[in-house]
């Protein structure tokens, strides 16, 4: 029992950057130098993109373009993630691009779904503020109406 424990044990990744041993998203996360300048230039990307997710709220037409564009870019994940994995040595120290793309789904795809999330809770705020009005000017019209009868 032991034995098969000890194997189970061996068989997690050690990343060579931490010498950490990757049992989670936390320490896969951790294992990661941050200080790589694409990196950095990926972080500040994700900023600058929540920063334009805010300032479009109230531009409607902007908020769908940038809506598509987020969408665009996690639908083009995998292939950014093959190529990323093919040519990682001309921008990077460390292959983090796996087959399977939980690097770059973590460090690229969730924050622009947590953008696009964001674009839609404010869609549907509005959507529910219009039918709210839309539905006011309907009872005041029919109490107007009704005023209007019953003093002919």
């Amino acid at each position: 029992m032991t034995e098969q424990k000890a194997e189970n044990i061996s068989s997690i990744p050690i990343d060579g950057f931490s010498k950490l041993r990757i049992t989670s998203i936390w320490t896969f996360l951790m294992s990661v130098q941050w200080s790589e300048p694409w990196l950095i230039g990926l972080l500040v990307f994700h900023v600058v993109c929540l920063f334009l997710t805010v300032l479009t709220c109230r531009f409607y037409r902007a908020q769908i373009c940038h809506f598509l564009l987020i969408v665009g870019l996690v639908y083009s994940a995998e292939y950014l993630n093959e190529l990323a994995a093919m040519n990682w040595r001309s921008f990077s120290d460390f292959q983090y691009f796996d087959s399977k793309g939980m690097f770059i789904s973590l460090v690229f795809s969730i924050p622009l779904l947590l953008n696009a999330v964001i674009i839609v809770m404010v869609w549907v705020y509005r959507t529910f503020s219009t039918m709210t009005e839309l539905k006011t000017l309907q009872l005041k019209r029919k109490a107007r109406r009704d005023k209007r009868e019953k003093s002919d």
